[in-house]
């Protein structure tokens, strides 16, 4: 008897309740959309100092420092920017191969590859493929955080939109390769190469530069120094290009 007296009393506050969350939520929704545009306007970036001169230090070479403090067990920070001019043209070439194939021919998102992410991640029922251009981890890198939500997404978006209408695509590469982490605590192509073989990235071959390339997906686990198998299979994926 008492369950179905609940039963009916719930029955009486369901729809009423359910009602007024949707409409409270959508009184909410104009607020929440002007305080998500308050924030990118407070965080846009003044894009002159981004498309010339010396590379600025990153979102995530700033976490690093910070988090550094707290982790008596990690590296210090190596982070060497170098103008891209310095960088061989293999090291660039295994970079565009293994991160973005079609890095040239879109303006900052590669619809194709999303697709094809899509297909494979619903194919597999589980989320294995991303499709982020070098142009979106730029940003995501240079701005934002590694956290994983639809709003630093969104942002990403956003900002990877203004990038690429202020910066030529060789500034966006020399920013990336400068800024990318290659192993903990190492950022860019220099502060790698020197701590992965004991030279500048100027004197990279085109072994090192597939090697580097292939640390990019998860460089802390997967680099020159652990050569796991994973890092190999990569390796070979990237060779096959060169």
């Amino acid at each position: 008897m008492a369950s179905k007296f609940l039963r009916k009393i719930g029955s009486l506050f369901r729809v009423p309740i359910i009602t007024s969350i949707l409409r409270w939520s959508w009184r909410l929704l104009p607020v929440l959309v002007m305080m998500d545009i308050g924030y990118l306007i407070g965080i846009w970036p003044d894009w002159e100092l981004y498309s010339e001169g010396p590379v600025q230090r990153s979102s995530f070479i700033r976490s690093y420092e910070f988090e550094q403090h707290r982790h008596a067990d990690w590296p210090r920070l190596r982070w060497n920017p170098v103008p891209i001019a310095t960088i061989p043209h293999s090291v660039v070439r295994a970079v565009i191969v293994a991160e973005d194939a079609r890095f040239y021919e879109h303006e900052g998102v590669d619809i194709e590859a999303l697709k094809d992410a899509m297909e494979y991640n619903l194919s597999q029922k589980k989320l294995i493929y991303g499709a982020s251009t070098i142009s979106q981890q730029t940003v995501k890198n240079i701005f934002l955080s590694p956290s994983r939500n639809p709003l630093r997404k969104w942002h990403e978006l956003v900002l990877t939109i203004g990038m690429e209408r202020n910066l030529s695509k060789e500034r966006i590469l020399e920013q990336y390769l400068n800024v990318a982490e290659f192993g903990r605590g190492l950022y860019g192509v220099d502060a790698a190469a020197r701590y992965y073989w004991g030279i500048p990235a100027s004197a990279l071959t085109s072994s090192q530069a597939v090697e580097l390339a292939a640390t990019l997906p998860s460089p802390t686990r997967n680099n020159p120094k652990t050569r796991t198998r994973s890092f190999q299979n990569r390796v070979k994926k990237i060779r096959r290009y060169f």
